[in-house]
């Protein structure tokens, strides 16, 4: 059974940082591309960022390049997504997914308020 939880979300002041982590299970993880999406309240999905399945090809959103890094450690199934200077326009329900389909996690809440 394919497995993907987020975790690492909370409530962080404007230009404050956190790390999303989203451990894999159930599937060739090192050999996925995996992406990160994300859900404001009341709005669409939204694509933040991928990463080719040996670290390569991370690509970003305008809206956070600059700002946030994918990673992942293929060692221990798990991808990263760090999060800096963060503003309130980013707040929403990250997901972790493998790329081009709809398998995702339940997600970790970002919340940026002060």
């Amino acid at each position: 059974e394919v497995q993907l939880v987020e975790s690492g979300g909370g409530l962080v002041l404007p230009g404050g940082s956190l790390r999303l982590s989203c451990t894999a299970s159930g599937f060739a993880f090192s050999n996925s591309r995996m992406t990160w999406v994300r859900q404001a309240p009341g709005a669409a999905l939204e694509w933040v960022s991928d990463i080719g399945g040996s670290g390569d090809g991370a690509a970003y959103a305008n809206s956070v390049r600059g700002r946030f890094t994918i990673s992942r450690d293929n060692s221990k199934n798990t991808l990263y997504l760090q999060l800096n200077s963060l503003k309130p326009e980013d707040t929403g329900m990250y997901y972790c997914a493998i790329w081009q389909t709809s398998i995702r996690g339940q997600g970790t809440q970002v919340t940026v308020s002060s």
